[in-house]
Formats: C-alpha cells, sequence, structure tokens
C-alpha cells in the first residue's frame, strides 16, 4: 500500500497507485516496437479474461478517458437506424443519454430514482412497450451515489427479448464479478484508471467479435471507430494512432499486480473491507449514507452534507486534502452529499486515517450537526 508524502485519492479514479504501477511510467516506448505491441496484446486477453471471454470476445483498447470508449462503443456496435434503451438513475446515465444524442441514435429513457436500482421488472416492461428497441445501454455501477445496478438479472431480460446489452461497467470491472458465462452482453465498456488501480489515460471496450466484424460503416468518427480501431489490431498487432504508451505499460504493471494478488475476488474483497471501515467509522462520526445497504456498490459511498451552519464543502475539502486525504464532491441533483472513494492501491488502515482526519476537520471548522438537513428539527 502506498504511505508517502502524496495524498491518498479517495475518488472514482483518477486513484491512487502503487509504486510498482507509477515505476512502470519510466520508461519510454516507441509505438511501433514488437515489445510494446506484445504488451498490449497480452494486455487485451487478460482483460478478456477476467470476464471469461474465450475466443468469442475480443478487447479493443482506445486512447482516452472510459468516456471516450463509451461513445465509441454506442457509436459502433449500435446500428445508425437502432434505438438505445437507457435505464436512468444518474449522472453516468445521463451521460450516455447525451452521447445517444450527439451520434444521432434514437433513444429512450428509463428515468429512475438516484437511490433506486434499475429493476428487470422495469426494463422488461420498457421493452415490451416499444419493441423497436434494440439495446439497451446499462451502467453496472453508478458512480454518482455508488449505486449497484442488477446486472445479471438485466441481462437475463435482454437476451430474452433478443435485445443487445452495452454495459457501462467503469467503476466495476476488475472489483465485481462479471462473467459472460451467466451475464451475457455485446459490450462492456472500461478503462485503465479504476478499479484495476492504473492510471488514466486509456479505455477498453469487450465486445463479441461477431459484432465487431459486422459493425463497418456504424461509426460518425474515425477516431472512435472500434471496427476499424479491431481490424488494424488484427492485422498489424499495432495501434491505428499514437498510443498511450506510459498509460498502457502502466496497465500492464497494474494488471500484473491484480493478477498476483489473487484477481477479482481478491480485490473485491479489499475494498469491501475498506467500504466496510469507511462507513463505520464515518456513522461513529454521525454521517448518513445517501443509499441503503442492499443497494451500495464497495466502490464509493455517498454521504449527506452536515446541516451545521460552519460546514461548506470547499473549505471541508481543502482542510481534509491538507491532512493527506482528497475527498469527491456530490454528484447529486436533490441534496448535498459529498463522496469518499474506496478504490486503489489502499487498504482499510488507510481508511481509518482518513476517516480521522475528517473527525479532526469538522473539529476545526466547528461542525457540531453532522447530520443531514433533513433530521435536524
Amino acid at each position: 500500500m502506498i504511505i508517502g508524502d502524496d495524498p491518498i485519492l479517495l475518488t472514482p479514479g483518477p486513484l491512487t497507485t502503487s509504486s510498482a504501477t507509477r515505476q512502470a511510467m519510466l520508461r519510454d516506448w516507441g509505438s511501433w516496437d514488437a515489445g510494446f505491441n506484445r504488451i498490449t496484446g497480452s494486455l487485451c486477453r487478460d482483460l478478456v479474461d477476467i470476464v471469461h471471454g474465450g475466443d468469442t470476445y475480443a478487447c479493443v483498447p482506445l486512447q482516452g478517458s472510459g468516456t471516450f470508449s463509451v461513445e465509441a462503443a454506442i457509436g459502433t456496435l449500435v446500428p445508425r437506424d437502432g434505438k438505445v434503451l437507457v435505464p436512468q438513475n444518474g449522472a453516468y446515465c445521463q451521460r450516455i443519454l447525451k452521447i445517444c444524442k450527439y451520434l444521432g441514435r434514437a433513444h429512450v429513457e428509463l428515468k429512475i430514482p438516484e437511490d433506486q436500482v434499475a429493476t428487470p421488472a422495469a426494463i422488461e416492461a420498457a421493452l415490451e412497450r416499444d419493441p423497436s428497441i434494440t439495446h439497451v445501454a446499462q451502467v453496472h455501477l453508478e458512480t454518482g451515489a455508488g449505486l449497484l445496478n442488477p446486472l445479471r438479472e438485466i441481462a437475463a431480460v435482454c437476451q430474452r427479448h433478443g435485445k443487445g446489452l452495452v454495459v457501462d461497467a467503469m467503476s466495476s470491472f476488475g472489483a465485481l464479478e462479471i462473467d459472460v458465462r451467466d451475464t451475457p452482453f455485446d459490450a462492456l465498456i472500461a478503462a485503465s484508471g479504476k478499479c484495476l488501480e492504473g492510471v488514466p489515460g486509456m479505455g477498453f471496450v469487450i465486445a463479441r467479435k461477431s459484432l465487431l466484424e459486422a459493425s463497418q460503416g456504424n461509426s460518425h468518427s474515425l477516431a472512435m471507430d472500434l471496427h476499424d480501431q479491431y481490424v488494424y489490431m488484427q492485422k498489424t498487432t499495432q495501434w491505428r494512432f499514437t498510443p498511450p504508451t506510459h498509460v498502457v505499460a502502466a496497465l500492464r504493471a497494474a494488471l500484473d499486480q491484480y493478477l498476483a494478488q489473487g484477481g477479482q475476488a481478491a480485490r473485491g474483497a479489499r475494498y469491501r473491507r475498506n467500504c466496510e471501515t469507511l462507513i463505520a467509522g464515518m456513522a461513529a462520526l454521525g454521517f448518513k449514507p445517501f443509499l441503503k445497504p442492499e443497494v451500495q456498490a464497495p466502490v464509493i459511498v455517498t454521504f449527506h452534507a452536515p446541516a451545521d451552519s460552519h460546514y461548506d464543502f470547499r473549505t471541508f475539502y481543502e482542510a481534509v486534502r491538507d491532512k493527506g486525504y482528497i475527498l469527491y464532491p456530490g454528484k447529486l441533483t436533490t441534496v448535498e452529499t459529498f463522496r469518499v472513494g474506496c478504490i486503489g492501491a489502499i487498504d482499510e488502515h488507510e481508511i481509518h486515517n482518513a476517516v480521522d482526519a475528517i473527525a479532526r476537520t469538522l473539529e476545526t471548522m466547528g461542525v457540531r450537526h453532522i447530520a443531514p438537513q433533513e433530521s435536524v428539527g
């Protein structure tokens, strides 16, 4: 675990990385170098293996943030005459709707409260109401609140109705189990700087090979055409355009550590311990999580902001940062909140220290009423 002068990032990504991962970025690579291309190839194979994709799926990496790859997946794998159902219970679902609008893809919003999951029954009802829907774009873990949607059950509904499923697994991939053998999907999108504990700069799409091969001409963008990227990489082993070489090398190092530490099961268990430690410690201070325990993912926790008049998020944030921990602002539209991440190269000891830093900050600020506004008389 990282302990040093740098602040600990308690955010949903970028996040705190190990010294070995950062060390991997000290070497420069040529983009056509055979050694670098072998790194790319090994990464793609290992990422497919995490979801047990076998020979049926391929991983297509893409330069940029995770959102770049979400847009690329929708733009490439949803035909131009397709129609996308988006179960919407948070900020990243809203982003998919915005992407569909930019791409000119017909779409349907299924609105769900920010503290409730997208239920298979609601999705099935929406598909039955509108048979013209061809795809469902589902955010697995809505990091706007930290809410976990029931992906396996939603995948079963999509399969039963013959609809394509595009999964935004940005904040769940690598930590929470996703297995194509019981959770079939057309495509899954994630990124380097999340639960794999790499650095930001590379997204990737794990997609059915048959769909990739049949998607030529769908994309409106050259840079985000996954079909073109896939075909070119199959022929040459190279990226089409300048790759994020240092990011790729760091992800290879991070993935080596991930596998050596026990893979998804071990990573998920560590994050769950972090999350449980965080919620217990914050509860002892009087903080209330926004979500109910049964829908809370062990990746990031949203807490109600204190109702105390002395509380100000910017002051609170800067004071906690000065003590070595970087928090994250709230993403909700209905109530004032802030978020604390449980992921990265940290364990429950750092979480204990972070809670202590929060307690000392509140004392210094003179914040005594921790309960949220609706709980204060």
